[in-house]
């Protein structure tokens, strides 16, 4: 297509979409190529050529990309590819509660950084001795948000604080919070079944030609809300100029802008669901709970568990937003 690049925008949309597409094509074919390695592995085991270690090592490896293709395709819901703003909030107890916040701060920025995501620090408020009252992170790559949206709640802390002279076990709170990075890249369709234009002899002041040449332009466009299935017509009228085409052209300008806005005013009510669901910062409302006597962090949604408190606080949470999107990711 020899135009293709004439509007850039609308070029870099579809480039995106075809990168997303020839990624699952990819991923697919190296599920191909590690299933066929399992049965090749298992052939040439029978003719004692490789041993059973080697088959049991090619079906982990197939079994780890089958899942990650799966949980890849549990994330097909609006905004799930987008990049993320990871925000952390101190809950009460002081030092203790901010310095846990300040852990889980480094939690997501290790797995971000194992993750291959960009993570940039937006804005953060120190605590008042140690640790961090808040911290906004925006982590920018494919499918950040789909991801981390598992971490949206109450993360609960059990442990002896150094903070407290007595060495008392005691138990903070500290709430996170994720949202869809809204960008520019939303993109605007225009049906023309649904536009009919007319012309109009612009009125007022202008000399001569404005009243004797038809060069306003009315634009109608029957829009239908893709989400509710409402219809209303869009009316726009434009008389800028004395050039008719050139009329036209900031018509549709207008159009696509509105249209654009419809679409930014649908994620904002998305955005404000999600944010409608944020819990109170108390007992009894966390969403996983990490009690590092025990040597024990456990995801209150889905029961799953792990001893390895060490790994996790490193930013190994995988298994967390794999058991996560599993059970809740196709609702």
């Amino acid at each position: 297509m020899p135009n293709f690049w004439d509007d850039q925008k609308a070029a870099e949309v579809q480039m995106r979409k075809i990168k997303g597409l020839k990624k699952w094509v990819d991923d697919y074919n190296e599920v191909k190529s590690a299933t066929d390695e399992v049965q090749l592995s298992f052939d040439f085991f029978k003719e004692s050529i490789t041993t059973e270690e080697e088959v049991d090592t090619a079906f982990a490896n197939a079994i780890a990309k089958i899942e990650a293709l799966e949980l890849k395709n549990m994330l097909q819901k609006e905004g799930d590819h987008m990049s993320a703003v990871l925000k952390i909030v101190a809950g009460a107890g002081g030092t203790e509660a901010q310095d846990w916040a300040d852990m889980l701060m480094r939690m997501y920025l290790r797995w971000c950084e194992k993750n291959g995501y960009k993570a940039t620090i937006e804005n953060i408020l120190d605590g008042d001795e140690a640790g961090i009252k808040s911290v906004t992170i925006q982590v920018e790559g494919d499918y950040a948000y789909g991801y981390l949206k598992s971490e949206n709640g109450v993360h609960r802390l059990v442990r002896v604080s150094p903070y407290n002279a007595q060495g008392k076990r005691m138990t903070s709170f500290s709430s996170v919070f994720v949202t869809p990075l809204v960008d520019d890249t939303i993109d605007v369709v225009i049906e023309p079944a649904r536009m009919s234009w007319d012309t109009f002899r612009s009125g007022g002041a202008g000399g001569q030609n404005v009243n004797k040449v038809e060069s306003g332009v009315r634009l109608r466009y029957q829009y239908k809300d893709p989400y509710t299935g409402e219809e209303e017509e869009i009316l726009i009228e434009n008389t800028e100029t004395r050039d008719q085409p050139k009329n036209r052209e900031n018509a549709l300008r207008h159009l696509r802008s509105i249209l654009y806005d419809k679409e930014m005013q649908h994620r904002l009510v998305e955005q404000a669901k999600v944010e409608a669901g944020k819990k109170k910062i108390e007992w009894g409302s966390q969403i996983r709970s990490y009690v590092f006597d025990d040597r024990r962090v456990k995801d209150h949604r889905t029961n799953y568990q792990t001893s390895n408190v060490g790994a996790v606080m490193d930013g190994d949470i995988d298994d967390f937003i794999k058991a996560y999107l599993m059970e809740f990711g196709a609702e």
